[in-house]
């Protein structure tokens, strides 16, 4: 069970998932931002020499571009919030990648000590000068 958890969150870490899932929240916010522009605010122009065609009731009266300020603000303070996590995320995760010691590999090789020569770690003659080798 712990292993699925771990693999879990792995999988939600990865960029590509949370990439996706900003994505769709941006979509969400922008596609206020468009029906606000076309309901509130291209409807009414074309509906005006058409001779007020009620679209979903709408009045000939002043634009209603309130909503689509309405819209864009709320975009706005989405995008910053997911920025702000978003910046959040990496920098915890740069911490953390930080915070993790690099594992030391084990030498292969090492110098002769008569020609100074790098020979395999496990020889136990230099190949170059035929020293015997400790």
């Amino acid at each position: 069970m712990k292993s699925f958890i771990n693999e879990f969150k792995e999988f939600i870490a990865r960029g590509n998932v949370m990439d996706m899932a900003i994505g769709i929240i941006i979509g969400g916010a922008f596609s206020a931002i468009v029906t606000a522009l076309v309901e509130d605010v291209i409807m009414p122009i074309i509906a005006i020499p058409l001779g007020a065609v009620p679209f979903k009731e709408l009045t000939l009266g002043p634009i209603m571009i309130g909503s689509l300020i309405s819209a864009i603000i709320n975009f706005l303070i989405i995008a910053f919030v997911l920025f702000s996590i978003i910046k959040a995320m990496n920098k915890a995760k740069s911490v953390v990648s930080q915070e993790e010691p690099a594992a030391e590999e084990e030498p292969t090789t090492k110098e002769c000590p008569f020609c100074k020569s790098e020979i395999s770690i496990e020889a136990t003659r230099c190949p170059h000068c035929t020293s015997q080798l400790q």
